[in-house]
């Protein structure tokens, strides 16, 4: 028996609607943009600008200059520390060699003297106590002999305890007390180094100079920007993926952006996926902004795979072939 014309519609209509079922597609990416994370390059102190080397839109490698502030202050500073240092060494120097070699010679002369002086007494001595025992002589100048040559005795021992001290050098508390001048006078010095490098700053690593904020002659804050850089590896694309993608997409997922004038698309790997939802996403260069349920994600590019890019250009991110 034959179908009627509007049942053989209705067949046909169920399979159209079965087969859109079966054909239907998840969205094929997600729309999004380039984000950069700006270096905004300062100086820790503050001063007037006396030349900026780079100019907006210049590629810098690491390590190029980019500002110098006046340091006229700082590298006075420098130098009064390093002679600073100098002095203090020379005093630690000073009191390690004792005294000086005439200091030395007159106590080496004063000790011959001594000796000479004692060795007299003693013949003295001895002709005193001959003179005694025969009855010549009373008990009190043979005493008084003695103590000469006692007391000339005691002069060399002073004398030589003397010429010991003066080849020793300083006492040990005044040598540190001297060590420790000369290491607070060095980390003064160090200090000192140290704030006039601060007023020339240079790339942290090569980037695209974004933009110049200060001209010469202007006064510029201690940890104020002058440049803002923009490394390669600085930037990534932000994209927002409608909650039932959520699932496709975790850190270490990889995807390809493609953008506008690029033949080919650039590789990226997801590095972050915000937890909290968003009714309203910013502006987004899609083709039919809704207000839907979306999250916001960040994809990297791998080191040197991302040249020649800005922040702002609309991206349409994939997920990656497995």
């Amino acid at each position: 028996m034959k179908k009627s014309l509007p049942a053989k519609a209705a067949a046909a209509a169920a399979a159209l609607l079965l087969l859109g079922a079966c054909t239907r597609e998840t969205p094929a990416g997600w729309q999004g943009y380039l984000e950069g994370e700006f270096v905004h390059v300062a100086a820790p102190l503050a001063g007037r600008v006396e030349t900026v080397a780079v100019r907006r839109g210049d590629r810098v490698p690491a390590g190029a200059p980019l500002f110098v502030l006046e340091h006229a202050a700082e590298t006075a500073a420098a130098r009064e520390a390093a002679e600073r240092v100098r002095a203090a060494a020379a005093r630690l120097a000073d009191l390690r060699l004792g005294a000086r070699p005439t200091e030395l010679a007159a106590l080496d002369a004063r000790l011959e003297q001594n000796r000479a002086a004692a060795e007299l007494a003693q013949r003295d001595r001895q002709r005193q106590e001959d003179l005694f025992k025969s009855g010549a002589l009373p008990a009190n100048e043979l005493d008084r002999a003695r103590l000469s040559h006692e007391r000339s005795l005691r002069a060399v021992e002073e004398t030589v305890a003397q010429l010991a001290t003066a080849r020793l050098g300083g006492r040990p508390d005044f040598l540190a007390a001297a060590a420790a001048d000369l290491a607070a006078a060095q980390a003064a010095a160090e200090r000192a180094a140290w704030a006039v490098a601060q007023k020339t700053q240079t790339a942290p690593a090569a980037a695209l100079v974004h933009d110049t904020l200060f001209r010469p002659g202007e006064f510029a804050g201690a940890g104020q920007p002058v440049v803002s850089l923009l490394p390669p590896e600085n930037l990534k694309v932000r994209f927002f993926i409608p909650e039932a993608d959520l699932a496709r997409l975790r850190p270490g997922t990889r995807v390809q952006v493609a953008l506008s004038g690029r033949p080919a698309p650039l590789a990226a790997t997801v590095a972050y996926v915000s937890p909290k939802p968003e009714y309203t996403p910013p502006v987004l260069y899609n083709r039919a902004n809704r207000a839907k349920l979306v999250f916001l994600a960040e994809a990297t590019f791998a080191p040197g795979g991302a040249p020649d890019l800005n922040p702002g250009q609309p991206a349409d991110v994939t997920l990656a072939a497995p």
